[in-house]
């Protein structure tokens, strides 16, 4: 309770540093990590072909896949010509460790830009009142530059892999014979979350020069020479 009491009463909304390259950058920072994990996490995308036997009417295969990309959870029947019962065929790949990495990495960056905002407009004089604030501040977002590094090469590669995994062209190389491929999946939507990916570590990457000035570890080359006390100043 005394803990709660103590914040409420530290607590002091300041919109100033949103003026600031600190604060402003944050901004960015929260918007677009929203947008790197919203693109991947709620995807879903449909890939077909049609099979045609002789003297019969092309029928439509389907199947149906979506984050976190283990495709092989994805089945889809082929029809037999011979009458026979359809073939039950699965998607190939499982590309679950990048995705859900990749969506980790913005959640978590998504409360931490959260909890820092707090901290900047409402405890601003808390922040600057120790150096233990910035330098921490710091070192958790150049972990996150690094992070976002990471999570977006992997899910690059991630996504180039669904994409040939779920390639229409590709599922016919089974049955060439009598299957025609259809339209490729739209991957748009994939393909801007790993633009936003990136767009994430140039943010964090960049962000890291504002708050390192914010540190004792900065300081000015050239200090404002001081007169002596009683002593003229110089021409």
């Amino acid at each position: 309770m005394d803990t709660v009491q103590k914040l409420t009463s530290g607590f002091s909304l300041d919109l100033g540093p949103l003026k600031e390259p600190l604060g402003f950058i944050r901004v960015l920072e929260w918007v677009f990590t929203i947008f790197a994990f919203a693109t991947t996490g709620g995807y879903s995308g449909k890939t077909h072909f049609t099979v045609t036997c002789s003297g019969a009417e092309a029928k439509d295969v389907q199947s149906v896949f979506g984050y976190p990309f283990r495709l092989s959870a994805n089945p889809y029947e082929i029809p037999s010509c011979n009458g026979s019962t359809p073939s039950k065929t699965f998607l190939q790949g499982d590309f679950s460790s990048s995705a859900e990495f990749f969506v980790c990495v913005g959640v978590f960056g998504f409360l931490y830009c959260t909890a820092t905002l707090i901290l900047y407009l409402g405890y601003q004089n808390i922040y600057r009142q120790t150096t233990r604030g910035p330098i921490i501040d710091l070192v958790v977002t150049a972990a996150f530059a690094f992070l976002w590094l990471v999570s977006s090469s992997a899910w690059a590669q991630g996504l180039t892999d669904v994409k040939w995994a779920t390639n229409p062209d590709h599922l016919v190389e089974s049955c060439q014979d009598i299957c025609k491929p259809g339209a490729s999946p739209s991957m748009g939507r994939l393909n801007a979350s790993v633009i936003f990916g990136f767009l994430n570590l140039i943010l964090w990457a960049g962000n890291c020069w504002f708050i390192y000035k914010e540190t004792p570890f900065h300081k000015d080359p050239n200090p404002p020479a001081t007169m002596e006390e009683g002593g003229a100043p110089g021409p």
